[in-house]
């Protein structure tokens, strides 16, 4: 499959390896340049699944074969440059829910059970564990508290971001480390954009109501009880609201149901695809 960049895209593809094999990857240079973490989104390429999955699916409960989505992962530790055992997997059902990790939990969800369910955000102070959550079409929320040295990742769809979950995170990561959102920056990943997420009108009322002083921004009446809904910038609205400075946030402009070939998208293929992975640790 040929890889769809363009200039200016955000985040940047990496033309990265895992072990001899060529491994794509998109990274923020504002999270890079922290210089304490390590980080990516992964993309549907550099992998060894087939067929609708094809190739780097890191998924293990849309029917790809297991020990395919294994050798994936082997793939984005190589390529991250973390340990395979020190993954920790989010349990997504687009909740509010934020949970502290930590070296107890290494492995959970790719190596053994995770014991935990309904978790849409992670959050750690604790080097070398790679918070882990998945999407294809939800928003990823990147955080690095660069004071206090922890970090959180959330999954944020319609209902998480009614929710906001975003907030939740900082108020997570204030709870467990004293996290001022002043010191924190933030990236809000791949997703689909407003131009391809077409909802209905209930969902649209539920954004009027959470967001009522941004309604215009968010939303666009196609007349006709269907919506536009803009992900990318509720999203940002929820971090600003929340403390994040506004040159505090790096903001995606790759929508994932654009860009077929590159992505993953549960839009565009009706359902009949991968995982994408977004990856967060702070470095050892």
């Amino acid at each position: 499959m040929g890889q769809t960049v363009t200039s200016g895209q955000m985040p940047i593809l990496r033309e990265g390896k895992a072990g001899g094999n060529d491994f794509p990857y998109l990274y923020f240079p504002l999270l890079e340049e922290t210089g304490i973490v390590k980080h990516c989104f992964t993309t549907r390429q550099g992998g060894v699944s087939k067929g609708i999955y094809e190739s780097l699916n890191l998924s293990f409960t849309r029917g790809d074969d297991p020990e395919a989505v294994r050798e994936n992962f082997r793939r984005v530790s190589k390529a991250l440059g973390v340990e395979y055992g020190n993954f920790v997997f989010t349990e997504q059902t687009h909740t509010t829910n934020v949970r502290r990790v930590g070296r107890e939990d290494a492995g959970k969800g790719l190596t053994r059970e995770r014991g935990y369910t309904d978790v849409d955000g992670l959050i750690t102070n604790e080097p070398g564990i790679v918070l882990s959550a998945f999407y294809a079409d939800c928003v990823p929320l990147y955080f690095v508290d660069v004071r206090h040295k922890a970090i959180g990742l959330a999954h944020s769809g319609w209902r998480g971001t009614v929710g906001r979950i975003g907030k939740k995170t900082l108020e997570a990561m204030h709870t467990e480390y004293q996290t001022d959102p002043q010191d924190v920056v933030c990236a809000i990943g791949p997703s689909i954009c407003q131009g391809c997420y077409e909802v209905s009108g209930d969902v649209a009322e539920a954004f009027a109501k959470e967001f009522s002083d941004y309604e215009g921004e968010l939303l666009e009446d196609k007349g006709n009880g269907k919506y536009q809904l803009d992900l990318w910038r509720a999203n940002e609205r929820v971090l600003l609201d929340a403390g994040i400075r506004p040159g505090h946030i790096a903001v995606t402009n790759l929508c994932t149901c654009c860009h077929p070939k590159l992505l993953f998208s549960h839009r565009a293929t009706q359902g009949k695809r991968g995982n994408l992975g977004a990856f967060l640790c702070l470095a050892e």
